[in-house]
């Protein structure tokens, strides 16, 4: 059976990652993916935290970006974190929401040789080597990492067809976004070959309005068409898009109307949310991180509902 990891988006306060931490490894889970939303928490502060606060729950750094992050910082701070606490860290390389990056006034050229690039960086730096890479984007040469030598995982988040190739050629595993249906995220693994399979899968119990917010927040990127597409849902990506730039959030939770929320999500009763993960199961996923939660009480809830 899949294991289970918990995703945290960085909306809820800082403070609340220790507890967050606690009732994820409490709750049985494998994983803990921090989210690097610009604007947000900063997942390596909070990943300090979350790893300080348990015994021996993984902490992924999901997923950096080398547009808003060099490689060689983001290499340091997945090594600096692995030092202190060997084993458990994992990097996830992504090239970043483009409504975020554009709203930092951050360029995001060739992702796909961005991220290669990026890849490849973080290996020799990881290993200990001494750098020597001459890249189309970035360029790195003559310095080794103080603390290399360290044997951490890179997993790539993807959901296009060259990047999941990508994550299959190059990387340990692959992550596939939040509020992606069933069928698309078959269709993606379809794609990658080897390495582990991993997908955040927004879960709740109870009420559906609480996360209409977290996926509007995803789906209304133009990339995601392809998954509501798959999924069945009918969703103006458009309309989405301008009612969160204007915080419109009544126009949002509209938008995200109940079909969509079932069709790309484990919401509702216990029994509908792992009849949901359920089907998340059968399509071969090697983790299934429920996401859409930010405190502990969320966290013990959906992990208890999932097994």
């Amino acid at each position: 059976m899949a294991e289970l990891g918990i995703a945290i988006d960085g909306r809820a306060p800082i403070t609340d990652i220790a507890a967050q931490a606690r009732a994820a490894e409490e709750g049985g889970a494998s994983t803990l993916w921090l989210a690097c939303h610009l604007f947000l928490r900063d997942p390596v502060a909070m990943a300090a935290l979350a790893l300080a606060a348990t015994r021996r729950l993984k902490i992924a750094l999901m997923a950096m970006s080398p547009y808003s992050t060099h490689p060689v910082y983001i290499a340091m701070a997945a090594a600096s974190l692995d030092e202190m606490y060997p084993g458990r860290v994992i990097l996830c390389l992504g090239a970043g929401a483009p409504a975020d990056l554009k709203a930092a006034g951050i360029d995001s050229p060739k992702p796909l040789v961005a991220i290669g690039e990026a890849v490849k960086i973080c290996r020799q730096l990881f290993a200990g080597e001494m750098a020597d890479f001459q890249g189309e984007m970035f360029k790195v040469s003559g310095r080794r990492l103080a603390n290399g030598g360290r044997a951490i995982p890179i997993v790539i988040a993807a959901s296009r067809p060259n990047m999941l190739k990508l994550a299959g050629r190059q990387s340990d595993g692959v992550l596939i976004s939040a509020a992606t249906s069933p069928p698309f995220v078959k269709t993606c693994l379809d794609q990658v070959g080897g390495g582990r399979k991993s997908c955040i899968v927004y879960t709740k119990l109870g009420p559906l309005d609480p996360i209409r917010r977290p996926i509007g927040f995803v789906l209304r990127g133009a990339h995601h068409a392809e998954n509501i597409r798959l999924g069945g849902a009918r969703l103006d990506q458009q309309a989405l898009a301008a009612a969160y730039a204007a915080e419109n959030w009544s126009e949002v939770d509209r938008l995200v109307s109940d079909d969509v929320v079932r069709r790309h999500t484990a919401c509702g009763t216990p029994a509908e949310v792992r009849a949901k993960l359920d089907e998340y199961r059968a399509i071969g996923l090697d983790e299934i991180v429920l996401g859409g939660m930010d405190d502990a009480r969320s966290i013990a809830t959906a992990l208890k509902a999932a097994v």
